[in-house]
């Protein structure tokens, strides 16, 4: 039996997803109406896996959140709105050490329930067996004193070398596929490339929409690179990092014999998006792979492991993340098993690897 517990303030809320749980037959489940409550259930109930809410009374969920990683962590599925305001919320949850996120219906919960009902149990299934990732500085957040971030002048000035080109390859790029988990592993890896990297980075992290663009301007302000976006037909450039819009796909062309992103609309063959696969294929068209690093990261499913395996059989060099840090070593798992991986390494060392590639 996997022991959930349902957070919300929502008693219609509570009542729904309790209903959908409990119909999958292999749920032990408790229910909690606020954060206070949830600390409390946490310890008492010992649940395998939490689906909190973020806007409660008494305790909203982030301040909940902060106690239970720091008193007895757990896997947390967030229950958000799709808002702007929903997203920052739901992203400082992923860096709290949230493992993912559940849209909050619009409307009328019962008919909007039906429709993510499949995603809600997926998640709340693959968030059970989840690897919980140590939370850096959580205790300082719960005191009121966490050490604030780099601010974006300071990035701006250690970016002040220039980018280097010389000794490089021409067209090279770094494709980074990630799901579930990928804003904490992301903020692992982009923020310790170097301000001079030479190559350009595309990300296709599976996001909704309006999550997109918060993410970007999140993972901008700590990065030495620049990181934007992509909304529009963008020329890639060096020393940038390109977020695959949320809603649609970034696939890569040539236009005017440049490299240039673009964003098409989902491609309904494809389960997940912005998809990992088509942005591997359009890489396979349109780049020399011997000038492609190709990175995947946590999460569910396959995407992209067809497409970076053929990359690596082109000659793209690929790394795949090791199940010692993935958070859900679903995708990592598919391109090793296809032979697809070069190498396999935790996320501490996946940057240095990249450096050391895109500057040989």
């Amino acid at each position: 039996m996997i022991k959930l517990l349902i957070v919300d303030d929502s008693a219609l809320m509570r009542r729904q997803l309790n209903t959908i749980f409990q119909a999958e037959g292999d749920f032990e489940i408790r229910l909690a109406r606020n954060g206070r409550e949830a600390v409390e259930e946490n310890t008492e109930f010992e649940p395998d896996v939490v689906t909190l809410d973020i806007n409660m009374p008494e305790m909203d969920g982030l301040t909940a959140l902060s106690l239970l990683m720091a008193e007895r962590p757990v896997p947390v599925v967030m229950v958000s709105s799709l808002t702007e305001k929903g997203a920052m919320a739901t992203l400082e949850a992923l860096n709290l050490g949230a493992v993912d996120y559940i849209p909050k219906p619009d409307g009328t919960i019962s008919l909007s329930m039906v429709q993510i009902e499949a995603e809600v149990i997926a998640k709340v299934r693959a968030a059970a067996r989840a690897r919980i990732r140590t939370t850096r500085g959580l205790a300082a957040r719960i005191r009121g004193s966490a050490p604030s971030r780099a601010p974006r002048t300071e990035r701006a000035e250690r970016s002040d070398t220039g980018i280097r080109r010389t000794g490089t390859r021409g067209d090279g790029l770094v494709l980074i596929g990630v799901s579930t988990g990928g804003p904490r592993t992301l903020e692992d890896i982009l923020p310790r490339l170097a301000a001079d990297f030479p190559w350009p980075v595309l990300v296709a992290q599976h996001m909704p929409m309006s999550f997109t663009r918060p993410f970007a301007e999140r993972m901008d302000s700590i990065c030495r690179l620049s990181v934007s976006e992509v909304s529009r037909p963008t020329p890639i450039e060096p020393g940038n990092i390109y977020i695959g819009r949320g809603g649609a796909d970034m696939v890569i062309a040539r236009r005017g014999g440049r490299l240039t992103a673009l964003m098409r609309p989902e491609d309904p063959s494809y389960l997940w998006h912005p998809s990992v696969e088509l942005l591997g294929r359009s890489a396979i068209e349109h780049c020399d792979p011997a000038n492609v690093i190709a990175v995947m990261l946590t999460g569910m499913g396959n995407d992209g492991a067809e497409a970076f395996t053929e990359l690596k059989r082109l000659g793209a060099r690929t790394i795949a993340e090791s199940e010692e840090t993935a958070v859900v070593f679903g995708m990592p798992a598919e391109l090793i098993q296809r032979g697809g991986a070069n190498l396999v390494m935790p996320v501490e060392r996946i940057a240095d690897q990249i450096q050391i590639w895109a500057e040989r």
